[in-house]
């Protein structure tokens, strides 16, 4: 999981219209930030984003993926709740701010419960 300098600063400027956008080098990826909550991450020069159950099946439907571990030792591959989003979104920033402030709004919803 390599993850380029470009594609990160590509992905925040992407999301700027959410706020300061910060990303945070991790495992081989990179978290993606805003409002102090990570809402999305970059593997392999993927983005991903954080999902809740209707945003799941939303982008099962427009051919979306999850981003999937594998934590070796021949055990299964596990999803970490974070998905593509489509592709056109990676063309429109608007279309990828609407997905980044659901992703965003979710991930600041959990922190809430803790």
């Amino acid at each position: 999981m390599t993850v380029s300098k470009e594609f990160i600063a590509f992905v925040c400027d992407h999301f700027s219209e959410l706020g300061e956008i910060n990303s945070r080098y991790m495992f081989g990826g990179a978290g993606v930030y805003a409002q102090g909550v990570m809402f999305a991450l970059i593997a392999s020069d993927t983005l991903y984003v954080k999902i809740d159950p209707q945003m799941k099946t939303e982008l099962h439907e427009l051919g979306c993926g999850p981003f999937m571990y594998d934590p070796g030792n021949g055990k299964e591959p596990k999803s970490m709740g974070y998905w593509t989003i489509p592709e056109s979104a990676m063309d429109d920033p608007h279309e990828a701010v609407e997905w980044g402030q659901r992703a965003l709004q979710f991930a600041l919803s959990k922190q809430k419960k803790k």
